[in-house]
């Protein structure tokens, strides 16, 4: 099972909102998820980026690939620069 960490869109109509989940890839966007990992508010000035660094750094190193996204909001955050510190340990 490919599991990958993506954003799954909850919002409305021209009012985004979305969620990073972690899921099978085969799944479709807004199916089912294994886990929710926090959420992404684009609409916000600025936009709103909340993530549980603990559990997306244990899928992380379980195998789970991030979506290009989910990579780029995770290294402006500092998730990825805490999963490269742990790998040096």
């Amino acid at each position: 099972m490919a599991v990958r960490i993506r954003l799954k869109r909850i919002g409305g109509k021209k009012r985004p909102y979305y969620r990073f989940v972690v899921a099978d890839s085969r799944n479709a966007r807004g199916g089912t998820s294994i886990e929710e990992l926090g959420s992404y508010d684009p609409l916000s000035n600025p936009s709103k980026v909340q993530v549980n660094a603990e559990r997306a750094l244990y899928w992380l190193k379980q195998g789970a690939q991030p979506s290009d996204t989910v990579r780029r909001l995770f290294e402006k955050n500092g998730v990825l620069e805490k999963l490269k510190e742990a790998n040096q340990e």
